[in-house]
């Protein structure tokens, strides 16, 4: 059988999904924002060839452009098309909760891909399939301790954090796990200033900037993610700023490459093409009538210049 995947983002190129024979399984999948960042591109293209090798699978894959009422649009054509399942990677955690429940009552299982929707729409949503982003924070609080006791200044070391996009689950989960974390292993250790960087490079530089300027003492960043977590670094190296430990909740490939280089101590190891993959297969198991748990989370272990030779560098 020949499987297509159907590339769309509007309700013209929607209706090409009815074509699809009654023996697939027909599951729309809208992203959060596929450009924004090199990791929702590797995610796009690994779900598109899992679905692709999949015969029993019919993809309608569409991306939000990281706009909420794109996306809301998005799940209400999905809902039309009478699609079996639909995967949302939510712009917003909450402002997303009326499409779901509508797709909910529509009766079409709707699986919440790597950034959960607010705890009121859980009623509404068949899994979810992702990081434990809790965890992350939590875990990136860890490395950040543990280096500032190998450094000894656990005891009056200062931090910075920049966190993710205002609203979104993963940015509220990693900044929490972190927040609640860090007093716990190093209780002396205190954080001066979050400001979020929107999961841009450039504008965690700016951010960083502002930092800097405003505080002489820096021991350390937390960035919800690599990418951010590198547009600070670049401004602390442009600033001549050195011997602050930056850490991240996302290993992106700029992340490993200035772990190489010495420059960026630690993250957490996260991969989108095991993300993608997690989706479909939660998305068909479901379909399938199997019994999943509500939280289908896969792991995502510590990686720092000291272990990252057990690690290949991500391909985003």
């Amino acid at each position: 059988m020949t499987i297509r995947t159907i590339l769309a983002t509007s309700t013209a190129a929607l209706a090409l999904a009815g074509a699809a024979s009654a023996e697939t399984m027909t599951i729309g999948i809208t992203q959060n924002n596929v450009g924004v960042d090199s990791y929702q591109t590797t995610y796009e293209k690994a779900f598109i060839e899992a679905a692709d090798a999949n015969e029993n699978v019919e993809a309608v894959v569409l991306d939000a452009g990281g706009d909420v009422a794109r996306q809301i649009a998005q799940m209400e054509d999905l809902i039309q098309q009478e699609v079996d399942a639909i995967i949302i990677w939510p712009t917003n955690g909450e402002a997303v909760i009326p499409a779901v429940r509508k797709a909910h009552k529509a009766g079409i299982p709707v699986i919440v891909t790597n950034s959960n929707i607010a705890e009121a729409g859980f009623d509404f949503v068949a899994s979810f399939s992702g990081p434990d982003n809790i965890t992350q924070g939590a875990r990136s609080a860890e490395i950040m301790c543990d280096k500032f006791k190998d450094m000894g200044i656990e005891g009056e070391a200062q931090v910075v954090h920049i966190t993710g996009q205002p609203g979104y689950t993963t940015a509220i989960e990693r900044a929490k796990g972190f927040d609640d974390r860090l007093p716990e292993v190093c209780p002396d250790v205190g954080v001066v200033e979050t400001q979020p960087g929107d999961w841009n490079r450039e504008k965690s530089q700016k951010v960083m900037e502002a930092f800097l300027v405003k505080y002489d003492d820096i021991d350390g960043v937390y960035a919800g993610d690599d990418n951010m977590g590198v547009g600070a670094l670049n401004a602390a190296k442009a600033a001549g700023r050195d011997g602050i430990i930056f850490v991240g909740a996302t290993n992106f490939a700029v992340g490993y490459e200035a772990m190489e280089r010495g420059e960026y101590w630690g993250s957490i190891y996260q991969s989108p093409v095991d993300d993608a993959k997690a989706a479909l297969k939660t998305a068909i198991e479901t379909l399938e009538g199997q019994e999943l748990p509500f939280l289908n989370y896969f792991d995502t272990p510590k990686i720092t210049q000291d272990n990252m030779g057990d690690y290949t560098k991500p391909v985003f």
